[in-house]
Parts: C-alpha cells; structure tokens; sequence
C-alpha cells in the first residue's frame, strides 16, 4: 500500500484473499450461526456495507464482482495527447509495470475475471489511456522490481498501489490518483458503529498483521484506554485475513485493523461487518522516472477524469466511495 512497512500489510491482504474467496460462504453461515441466524440477518449485510454503500449496479448481490462498463465511453482529448513525448505520440503506447492477481485476491485494485484484468486500478490506468488516446503495454513484473524498472527506463509508468513517501519520491515522480490508509472492518456483533480514536476500541478485541504499521499504532495506543478508566483493547496477529473474517463471523474477534480501500471493499463481500472508518490516510499514484514528462501529462488525465465525472462513477462501481481525490497533484508532499 504506501510505505515500505505498508506494502507488506496490502501483500498480505491479497494473499489473504485467495482463501478469503473460499471462506466467504462459510464465513455467512458462520455468522448466521453466531447471531443466532434468520432472514433478517442476511438482510443486515445490506446496510454493512460501509457509509451507507451499496452493491454496484449490474451485479447480482453484494458478493458479485461488478461488471458495468465505465470506461469505453471516454473520448480522447486531443491537448493532453499533444502533451505526450512524441516517441509515445507516434507509437500510441505507453509500457506500464505492475504485479499480476490472478483471481479476485487482489481486489477491488486489481484481479483477474475469465481471463481478463479487472478491478479498480484497471479501470483508472484504463481510463487514462483512453484520455490520452493511447493503450497500454502491461508488462508484469513483481513489487519489488517495478520502481526500479520505471527508473532504468523497462516502464515508461508504474502502478501497483504504491503510496508516496519521502524515500521514493527521491527515485521517481508521483502522479496521485487514490487516497489509502488505516481503518478498521467491525462485526456486527458488536455496538460500534464508527472508530474515530484509538479509544473507542476499549474492552474490545482486535485483529490484525504482525510486523505492520497497524500492529505499531495499536501498540503505542496500548495504554491509552487504561488512562481513561476504560478497560484496554486486546490485539491478536495473523498473518492471512481469513482467520479474521472467520473471527468476526464467529464472535472471536470483535474488529479488524487494516488498509482503507481493501476494507471498504471487504464491507460490502463478506456477510456481517461494516466498514467503521479510519484514522490516518496516505495518498497513492502513478510512478515515473525522476522529471519524467510523462509525470504531469498522467496528473492531468486524472484531473480530466474527475473533472467529467468518469472517476466517480469508477469508484462508485467498485463500491468504495470516500477514497478517491478531489485533484491529482505532482509529487505532493510526503507525510514520512
């Protein structure tokens, strides 16, 4: 996701995913079973999807992998091709690097449905391309080779969720497209329905991945609740997020510490949680090599996007709204 520590949380969640897609059945009944079952609590997954999230249109339920089309209808705008290298202008492709997700482990960024690319970032590096009246050359490489590759010149650009931070914006330019963070998923075996501070987590257990930013924050906020007279959280670690589903059906784990994006869209696919906000973000982008042109000609395809609404409607297809941005901007300022 974004910083070195990060990155290693948004690996796991993916893996986490290809048993995730396996246990989500289970996981229902499970739930079922906890709350003591009935139509009811189906219904409930409905209005747990997170900020009041609903399914995308054109799918079949809150599970289903949406399909709609949003981004064919883009035109091209002939002054932002003009802005491209010539080289790129006269090839009409640009050679983007990126890590392949086979399956739906890696959604909603990115997987793979009938053989073909799916999710999130596909439909917003897609849209760009269409902006720009050029296609890609996906060429997939692993994590970490890819900002190397886009610094010896293999990739004209790099997507792989990657958050800006100080250290990389010496290597490469950011060109932002999505805000990521910190949040938390809650069962709906519990009260809670939004964190906001570390303290509204009191007397209750959490999970998350050991070795992370999440396991940091928690564990520097270990004694806040006792200062206040409340009872203190108590955290357990895997390293996969099925257990945690499975937890959070079952009553074992009562919230779950992790990346925004992937748990917003966790809120709407896995039965019995809603997405309970989150208390830090960092803001990721498009990579390039160090002043690239190519740089501010992809920040200003994005500010295209969101100008015609065809961002939003993007976001709103994939069912997790509150993480896109207002302005794509150009190497912002880095928060560490």
């Amino acid at each position: 996701m974004k910083g070195t520590s990060v990155t290693t949380e948004r690996r796991s969640h993916r893996r986490a995913m290809r048993l995730a897609a396996a246990t989500v059945a289970t996981a229902a009944g499970l739930a079922l079973l906890a709350a003591c079952g009935g139509s009811s609590d189906d219904s409930s997954s409905a209005t747990s999807t997170g900020a009041g999230a609903k399914p995308a249109a054109g799918t079949s339920g809150s599970t289903a992998i949406p399909t709609q089309d949003v981004v064919s209808s883009i035109a091209a705008d002939p002054k932002l091709k003009a802005e491209l290298p010539a080289k790129i202008r006269s090839s009409g492709t640009l050679t983007l690097g990126t890590t392949q997700q086979p399956g739906v482990q890696g959604l909603p960024h990115a997987g793979q449905q009938d053989g073909k690319d799916v999710g999130l970032d596909v439909d917003l590096r897609n849209a760009v391309a269409k902006v720009l009246g050029v296609t890609w050359d996906v060429q997939n490489g692993t994590f970490p080779t890819i900002i190397p590759g886009v610094q010896n010149g293999r990739y004209d650009v790099g997507q792989d969720n990657f958050g800006v931070t100080k250290e990389r914006e010496k290597v490469v330019d950011f060109a932002t497209y999505l805000d990521d963070g910190q949040a938390f998923l809650g069962s709906r075996n519990v009260s809670l329905t939004s964190v906001k501070k570390l303290t509204d987590l009191c007397g209750l257990t959490i999970a998350t991945s050991p070795g992370s930013t999440f396991q940091q924050i928690l564990t520097d906020g270990a004694g806040d609740c006792a200062k206040i007279g409340k009872k203190p959280y108590k955290v357990q670690y895997f390293a996969d997020s099925a257990p945690i589903f499975l937890g959070l059906a079952n009553g074992k784990v009562d919230v779950m510490f992790g990346p925004t994006l992937g748990l917003k869209y966790d809120a709407t696919r896995i039965p019995g949680t809603r997405f309970l906000g989150e208390i830090s973000t960092t803001v990721v982008g498009f990579v390039t090599a160090r002043n690239s042109p190519l740089a501010p000609v992809l920040r200003d395809a994005v500010n295209k996007l969101i100008a015609d609404g065809d961002y939003a409607r993007i976001f709103a297809k994939w069912g997790v709204p509150g993480t896109g941005i207002s302005t794509s901007q150009l190497n912002p300022a880095a928060t560490f």
